[in-house]
């Protein structure tokens, strides 16, 4: 129900982000046979641009075309992201995936960081003069907005990726590595007259090589010394034969690919992409959560259903779908919070006070939206540890600020209609029939004895004075006809016991 609450919801704000869809299948309903189709990578590599990548692959495969030309602008972004694009990019064998870094007006014509990951992961690079690549050494966001290097053992799995990649593609190797870790030394070496760029190790080993095989190995410059992490200009990207060419432009491309402009396709987020990244970003993320949580709160505090819980679902739809749509919901995510509600409205209708039921739910309600925010359940590198403590307090902070606003809801409008069920506003009144013993009263029967006129269980009637009254016996049954004392009168209710 709430994943086709949110789909509904976002079929109807995607007029609302124009026509692009619409636009794209018409044109590539205009190509008879497009060959290649161009998927942009701009900006910071994260989450949604994943999906979208994802997405642009798939259609470009069903549609049979030869090239996949992945426009790459991009100072990095999310290593678990990039590892995606590199997994999903790696796997195709169908057709031919090609890095393109071109100059943009409003780009910044460099392919860092994760953008030099996925690059590597295509079978060619093309980067136009006056663009770079490198810097691939995995960071972590500390405090304040500040970087930090990530530890020994995140570095060395990307540098294995890295690696790993530029093996299969036909990349040199000691690039890769220079790129993700700043204690690799790289040289040039001739080889044969043929230049290459290896490792200070690997030139050690080509040397050895060369006395036992014959042959030369004359060392050039150093290209990265240790300490200092590898980024090249596409001049130098050609030089070492990472890079195939230097075209300027999109037809200088399409010529050495031998593809008929008329025949690609140049794609760009939809509307669906662009709603996924705004409900998926940290600001409306955090906005949903503390909607969504303080409707919450009133609906399981009122009987019935109203728009407090539609609002809840509502916002809570959004989160899980538009997560659900980067592939980090699962059936634990769903299960966990379904669990926290059950638990949650135990602790209000069923248990009084507020214990172990309401604090539990309270628990399995963060963590299941914890886990919507993330790929993984338990860390295994910094980088992931990093991004759950994030999640873990931005969660904790909107919880913490929706019982804020859900208290001061309750006092600032706890006597509306809208909230008149939130709070007790009867009253007894005399009007109503309400009375209460007054001090004279009290003074009156206190110490007075009579007779049961009925059997006290514990409640009956007494005659006290010559006066039947009502009262009710101290801790035990007292039959007719016994002789009692009023002991004790409080409000309207006179306390008697056997004499």
């Amino acid at each position: 129900m709430w994943y086709r609450l949110s789909v509904t919801l976002l079929l109807l704000i995607i007029p609302l982000f124009g026509t692009s869809a619409q636009e794209q299948r018409e044109q590539a309903e205009a190509q008879s046979s497009p060959r290649a189709y161009v998927v942009p990578i701009h900006g910071e590599i994260d989450r949604p641009l994943t999906v979208y990548v994802t997405r642009s692959v798939e259609r470009a495969r069903e549609e049979g075309v030869d090239h996949i030309i992945f426009d790459i602008d991009t100072f990095g972004g999310r290593v678990d992201s990039a590892l995606q694009m590199t997994t999903r990019i790696g796997s195709l064998t169908d057709v031919e995936t090609v890095a393109y870094v071109r100059v943009r007006p409003e780009g910044t014509g460099v392919s860092w960081s994760a953008g030099a990951i996925i690059a590597m992961a295509t079978d060619r690079i093309y980067m136009a003069p006056g663009t770079s690549m490198g810097a691939a050494a995995p960071v972590l966001q500390g405090s304040g907005g500040s970087r930090e290097p990530a530890s020994e053992k995140t570095v060395s799995a990307v540098r294995t990726q890295m690696a790993a990649l530029a093996e299969k593609n036909g990349y040199p190797v000691g690039v890769a590595l220079a790129m993700v870790d700043a204690d690799v030394k790289l040289v040039e070496a001739y080889v044969d007259e043929e230049l290459r760029a290896v490792t200070a190790g690997k030139f050690e080993e080509l040397s050895r090589e060369a006395d036992e095989l014959g042959g030369t190995v004359e060392q050039g410059r150093t290209i990265s010394g240790a300490g200092k992490l590898l980024s090249l200009t596409a001049g130098e990207m050609e030089r070492y034969g990472v890079s195939s060419g230097t075209p300027t432009s999109y037809d200088e491309l399409y010529s050495r690919l031998e593809v008929d402009p008329e025949a690609v396709v140049e794609l760009s987020p939809d509307s669906a992409d662009r709603i996924v990244s705004v409900i998926t970003g940290g600001a409306f993320t955090s906005l949903l959560i503390l909607v969504g949580l303080v409707a919450l709160f009133l609906e399981v505090t009122s009987p019935g259903f109203g728009i407090p819980g539609s609002v809840a679902a509502i916002a809570f739809a959004l989160i899980f779908s538009a997560n659900f749509m980067l592939g980090q919901v699962g059936s634990l995510e769903l299960l966990l919070f379904l669990a926290a509600i059950v638990l949650l409205l135990v602790e209000v209708f069923l248990i009084p006070g507020f214990g172990v039921a309401g604090i539990s739910g309270i628990v399995l309600l963060v963590a299941s939206l914890v886990l919507s925010m993330q790929g993984f359940v338990l860390p295994e590198f910094d980088w992931q540890r990093g991004r759950l403590n994030r999640n873990v307090l931005l969660v904790l902070a909107n919880t913490v600020g929706a019982f804020v606003a859900f208290g001061g809801i309750a006092y600032l409008f706890g006597r509306t209609n809208m909230f008149s069920r939130l709070t007790l506003s009867d009253t007894q009144t005399t009007d109503a029939g309400f009375t209460a013993q007054s001090n004279e009263v009290r003074e009156r029967y206190l110490g007075t004895a009579g007779r049961a006129a009925t059997t006290l269980r514990p409640a009956g009637t007494a005659d006290l004075d010559d006066e039947r009254v009502s009262v009710e016996a101290d801790g035990e049954w007292i039959e007719a006809g016994e002789e009692v004392e009023v002991v004790r009168v409080d409000g309207n209710r006179i306390i008697v016991r056997k004499r």
